[in-house]
């Protein structure tokens, strides 16, 4: 299968971080490599635009949620059918933020996959632990349970994020062993053919040792994933067929 690097924008970017997305394509001298798959996922206000702009550039458009329901009464919310219609491929779900700020349990979780999958995009699912069941032990029991709780019945085109919650934004990172450990018992509980990536606080200069792991299918990429040279740094370090 080939490499996925994902960005996750999170709650950045206005229109004119459209150059960023321009410069790096411009840095693959305006053709993107084949070989693997790159993927941002910018705020809502930017799917549309950036998915008419960048998706013949060889740079697939994600949403960064979306709710369980096709249409309805939820005020401020965006469904998948909408991401989808925006020309969006793929869609974040349970991503830490998510989990903690808004509350958001497997079960949820796992019905914005299956939404997700009914609306023809690929969800993201995001598992990961706290630094506090890191320290106790838990890690592969925390993942081991969210990945029963929230993959969908239906894994055919699914993703999931390994996202230690301690290493986001904070500049740390498991070891290498660590990565491995959690990566193969991932794999372990799920098919052969399931993109598994790895995220939290991958930079260039960590990039290339992370994706050399075995079951490490790809990288979700926070705040490097901003600048089209920290990106595109990532993205190089990326082997072709993992």
């Amino acid at each position: 299968m080939k490499s996925l690097i994902a960005g996750n924008w999170k709650m950045n970017g206005l229109s004119a971080a459209a150059g960023e997305v321009q410069a790096l394509i411009n840095k693959f001298s305006g053709a993107t490599p084949e070989d693997r798959d790159i993927l941002i996922c910018p705020p809502a206000t930017l799917v549309a635009s950036f998915a008419a702009s960048y998706s013949d550039e060889g740079v697939m458009i994600g949403g960064q949620d979306c709710h369980t329901n096709e249409a309805g009464a939820h005020t401020g919310d965006i469904s998948a059918a909408m991401l989808a219609d925006a020309g969006a491929a793929f869609v974040i779900v349970g991503h830490s933020e998510r989990r903690a700020d808004h509350g958001e349990g497997d079960a949820l979780v796992k019905a914005k996959a299956e939404a997700a999958l009914a609306a023809g995009l690929t969800p993201i699912i995001c598992v990961g632990e706290t630094k506090e069941e890191r320290e106790a032990g838990k890690a592969l029991d925390v993942v081991g349970s969210q990945l029963d709780g929230s993959l969908p019945q239906t894994q055919d085109e699914i993703v999931i994020a390994y996202e230690p919650v301690w290493a986001i934004g904070t500049g740390l990172t498991p070891t290498i062993a660590d990565i491995a450990e959690v990566h193969d018992f991932i794999r372990g509980k799920t098919r052969d053919d399931i993109r598994i990536l790895y995220g939290g606080s991958v930079k260039p200069g960590n990039a290339q040792e992370i994706l050399a792991v075995k079951n490490v299918n790809g990288a979700l990429v926070g705040g490097a994933s901003l600048k089209a040279e920290d990106f595109y740094g990532i993205i190089s370090a990326a082997p072709a067929n993992v």
